[in-house]
C-alpha cells in the first residue's frame, strides 16, 4: 500500500516516559493559551547512541486543546505517561533575528500506571 502524502501517519509520535517539567501556562501573542511540559525518555542503544554516557533525551510538548490542557495540567514532574502527537517546528521572535525550536503538538495524552511523582 502507498502512503499519501498528508496522511496522519506522515507525522506521528509516540512518547512513553516521565514528565521532566511540571506542566505551564503560556498565552501566545496571538491571545491564544497553551500548555508546555517536558517529558524524558530512555535512550535507546543504537549505532549513534553506543558511544554516549547519555541515558536519556528530553522532548519540549504542547497541549493546544481546552481538554488537553486541562488533563496534563494536573501531572506533576515524575509521573509516568503517555503522548501521541506529531512533531512540529514552531518560529517566534528573537531580539533581532527569529528563533525556532521542534516541540511535540499534543494530540491525546494519559498518565501510564506506576508510581506517581513523590510517592512510593
Amino acid at each position: 500500500m502507498t502512503e499519501k502524502v498528508g496522511e496522519p501517519e506522515d507525522n506521528h509520535v509516540l512518547l512513553r516516559g516521565r514528565v521532566a517539567r511540571a506542566p505551564a501556562d503560556r498565552e501566545l501573542p496571538s491571545g491564544t493559551t497553551i500548555t508546555t511540559f517536558r517529558v524524558t525518555v530512555a535512550r535507546a542503544r543504537t549505532a549513534m547512541t553506543s558511544g554516549s554516557r547519555q541515558t536519556s533525551d528530553w522532548i519540549d510538548c504542547t497541549a493546544w486543546s481546552a481538554a488537553l490542557r486541562r488533563r496534563v495540567s494536573r501531572w506533576q514532574v515524575g509521573d509516568p505517561v503517555e503522548v501521541t502527537g506529531a512533531l512540529r517546528r514552531r518560529f517566534y521572535p528573537a531580539g533581532t533575528a527569529a528563533g525556532t525550536r521542534l516541540e511535540v503538538e499534543v494530540l491525546a495524552a494519559r498518565r501510564r500506571p506506576g508510581s506517581r511523582a513523590g510517592t512510593s
